[in-house]
Formats: C-alpha cells, sequence, structure tokens
C-alpha cells in the first residue's frame, strides 16, 4: 500500500476536512475524486444546485448519475457548514463583464464566506483562473480582515489551476498534470500530498503562486491566438474561394504544424481567459498588441458567419427579412450543455439585426438556463420546418447521428441551405444533394 505523505496523514486518517467551494464544471469532478480518500464537504451558493446534486443528478453531466451516487461528499450550501474544515478548495467562476474586464466578484465572496469560518492552522486553495497576484494580493487581505487571522502565522494559501475541459472524458482530474504552488514550503507538501491521492501522473510543483498563476492564464491564451490565426486565414481563404480545411489538412502533412482550426472561440476559459492577461499588463503599462488582436478576430467570427448567411439568402433570391434561418447548437462547444459565454449568441443576434426570423434548438442545454442567460427561447426539430437556411452551429453528437440529408430536410426543399460552422460535411457530398453549402 502506497505510503501516506506525512503533511497529509491528518487528512487521509479524516481528522481534517476538505471543503470544496463551488460545484460546477471543475468543483464536483474534483470533489468526487477527493472524496475517495478523505472527508470532503461540497459547497455551493445555490440551494437549488446542492439539492439536485443530492438527488443524485449533475446538470453539468460532467458526472453520471451512478458516479455522483458512489462519492462520498457531504453536500451542502449552509457557510456554518464550513466551519469544520482545514483546507478550502475554491473553483468559483471568474468570467468577464461586457468591458471584457475581469469580474473577480466570485472570488471576492468565496474569500469573504471562508474567511469568516476560517481557523488556525487551516489552507486556502484557489483553482479558478486569474491573473498573477490575484491570490496574494486580492483574496488573502480579504481573508486576513474577515478571519481576523494573520496569513503566514495562522493560515497559509496556495494555487493550483484547474484544467477540466467539459465535455473531456479523456483528459480527466485523475489523468491530467497538475500544477500546484503554495505561500510556504509546508503547504506545498500537504498539496502534494492531497492532490497525490487523485491525480496518477506527476504534479509539478511551482516555484511561486504567480508563475502558477500565470501559466494557468497563458495556457488558453496560446490556444487563442492560434485560433485566431486559423479565422484569419479562413476569411483570406474564403475570399479566394479556397477551402480552408482542405489547406490545414495539406500543410497538416509537415510534422511540426499545429493541428488547429477555424471556429467560434467561447466559454468560461478560452474566450475570457486573455482578458485578465490583458488587464494586468495594462495595469503595469504594457499595452498587448498580438493578444488583443487575436481576441478581437476570435469576437468578430460570429458577425462573419451571418453576414455569410445573409449573403448565402441573397444569392438564393431570398428575401433576407422574411427569412427563417435554424441554428443547431447553442451551447459554447460540442456535448455539453455548458452557456458560459457561448458565441453563438453572436451569430444569432446579428442575424435578428438583420430582420432574419432565427428559431434555436440545443439538445443538451436546459431551456431555462438559455433564456435566463442569452434571452433565447429554444424550439424542438418539430418546429423546425420550411426553413430558409440551417446553421450547424454546434457539432452535438445528436446532430452527427441525424447526418447530412436529415438537418436539410430542415429547409425548404427547392433550395436547401447549410453553413457548416464546425466542418463536419464534406462538401462533395453536399453539393451532389443540390445544397448550397459552406463551412468555415
Amino acid at each position: 500500500m502506497k505510503k501516506k505523505p506525512l503533511a497529509a496523514q491528518s487528512f487521509y486518517a479524516g481528522k481534517n476536512k476538505i471543503a470544496i467551494v463551488g460545484l460546477g464544471y471543475v468543483g464536483l469532478p474534483l470533489a468526487a475524486h477527493l472524496s475517495r480518500h478523505f472527508n470532503v464537504v461540497g459547497f455551493d451558493i445555490s440551494a437549488a444546485n446542492v439539492a439536485e446534486l443530492k438527488k443524485g443528478h449533475d446538470r453539468t453531466m460532467e458526472l453520471s448519475d451512478a458516479e455522483l451516487k458512489k462519492s462520498k461528499i457531504f453536500f451542502t450550501s449552509k457557510p456554518s457548514d464550513l466551519a469544520s474544515c482545514k483546507l478550502f478548495i475554491v473553483a468559483v467562476p471568474t468570467p468577464v463583464d461586457h468591458f471584457h474586464v475581469p469580474d473577480l466578484a466570485a472570488m471576492k465572496n468565496a474569500s469573504a464566506m471562508i474567511g469568516r469560518h476560517l481557523s488556525p492552522g487551516a489552507c486556502v486553495v484557489y483553482e479558478s483562473t486569474v491573473y498573477p497576484g490575484v491570490t496574494e494580493d486580492v483574496c488573502v487581505p480579504i481573508l486576513e480582515r474577515e478571519s481576523k487571522l494573520k496569513f503566514g502565522r495562522d493560515f497559509t494559501v496556495g494555487y493550483s489551476p484547474e484544467r477540466i475541459n467539459p465535455g473531456d472524458k479523456v483528459h480527466t482530474v485523475d489523468n491530467t498534470i497538475k500544477i500546484i504552488s503554495a505561500s510556504d514550503a509546508a503547504t506545498l507538501d500537504l498539496l502534494e500530498g492531497i492532490y497525490s491521492a487523485v491525480v496518477k501522473v506527476r504534479l509539478h510543483r511551482a516555484s511561486a503562486i504567480k508563475v502558477a498563476e500565470a501559466a494557468k492564464v497563458i495556457e488558453n491564451t496560446q490556444r487563442d491566438i492560434n485560433i485566431a490565426l486559423m479565422n484569419e486565414l479562413a476569411i483570406i481563404f474564403n475570399k479566394m474561394g479556397i477551402d480552408t480545411l482542405e489547406v490545414l489538412e495539406a500543410a497538416g502533412t509537415k510534422w511540426n504544424f499545429l493541428n488547429f482550426r477555424p471556429g467560434l472561440v467561447g466559454g468560461h476559459c478560452i474566450g475570457v481567459d486573455p482578458y485578465y492577461l490583458t488587464y494586468k499588463a495594462e495595469s503595469i503599462g504594457y499595452r498587448p498588441e498580438v493578444i488583443l488582436s487575436g481576441r478581437r478576430i476570435n469576437d468578430n467570427m460570429g458577425k462573419y458567419v451571418a453576414e455569410r448567411t445573409v449573403k448565402m439568402l441573397i444569392a438564393a433570391d431570398l428575401q433576407v427579412k422574411k427569412s427563417r434561418v435554424a441554428v443547431l447548437g447553442l451551447s459554447f462547444k460540442e456535448n455539453v450543455p455548458d452557456l458560459r459565454n457561448t458565441r453563438v449568441v453572436d451569430i444569432i443576434n446579428e442575424l435578428k439585426d438583420y430582420g432574419v426570423t432565427v428559431l434555436t434548438h440545443d439538445p443538451l442545454a436546459i431551456p431555462e438556463e438559455a433564456r435566463e442567460h442569452c434571452g433565447i427561447d429554444l424550439v424542438s426539430l418539430k418546429e423546425m420546418r420550411d426553413m430558409d437556411a440551417v446553421i450547424l452551429a454546434v457539432a452535438h453528437r445528436d446532430y452527427l447521428k441525424l447526418g447530412l440529408e436529415k438537418l436539410v430536410s430542415l429547409c425548404r426543399k427547392d433550395r436547401p441551405i447549410l453553413l457548416d460552422i464546425k466542418s463536419v460535411f464534406e462538401p462533395v457530398r453536399a453539393q451532389s444533394l443540390g445544397i448550397r453549402y459552406w463551412r468555415l
């Protein structure tokens, strides 16, 4: 049997509890894995979410009902239940506002709540994406203020960035390399002992908290810039009448060519994290050029797709203002119900500005959340009849199972139009069926 790390022995023995604050896409899977080894309290401010989890259902679909029932998590929405915990792992959202300014409200609120229930000897670890300095410069003062305890003497902190990819059943919590950092060596040893119980691959010990914070924020910034390049290339090649995917497949035959595709960039990470880095850079007097340029390209792709749709309607001799367009998929990526920062709404809103009637379907999105967060009323596929065009915005499995012909059957039979944003189908096949086809 593997020897328990000395620094974490009290947690392995069940004497000390671990609190996971925030039970979303990140916090819940982590809590489930930790509960196999430790006494875990799962906290969320949403009483409705907690009630649903207690009944054995995870609406994020990160855990199956069977997996959730097997977990030994004590679910609660009562802050007082945190008082018995010695290790707090914070996994709350860190979005940006309408002006692309980091919104740290959830981080600050979580820190304040934890601070009010913090006891001497406790440790607070943050997993949310932030810019370098947030843990020590923003969160620590709040913890000190609310707890009346002294950082470094009475409590310590750490930062271990999440690397969850929603809907990904391959790169999971237990088989993804984990970065850990802490305010002192003893705390770093503690975190290594805790996380090593879950992570089957290696842990990477960062030298400082700011290093770990920076590492996380550039992971998605790098991805964002690469996708922006693909999007710009797609715009250029479309103007030249060249199929972008064919170009990428040809270029991809070189061993060191990076495999990125054009597309809508949304979600809680890639479309958000670069703004955290640029915000911090500007606060210290540096104006980023490449990062912000990439962001502008990606943020405008919804508008670009909508404009292409309008041009195809006009080319088909259809009156734009009387056109009906079906948008298939609303979530920010395939096979998840997550609507956070979905850029499909940009396509929808832009089309509405042209006077187009837009009907939206998503097999996974929760209708109430679509209405609340996106202002969109989802419809069934049965309601989509005699559409003038179909936009396959998200490549959900359900749509792929339907296939090209059934998707196009939503259109008027005389002139079907399909815009394939994820490049799922082959142009030659589409054209053989008489489909006016375009892919990004």
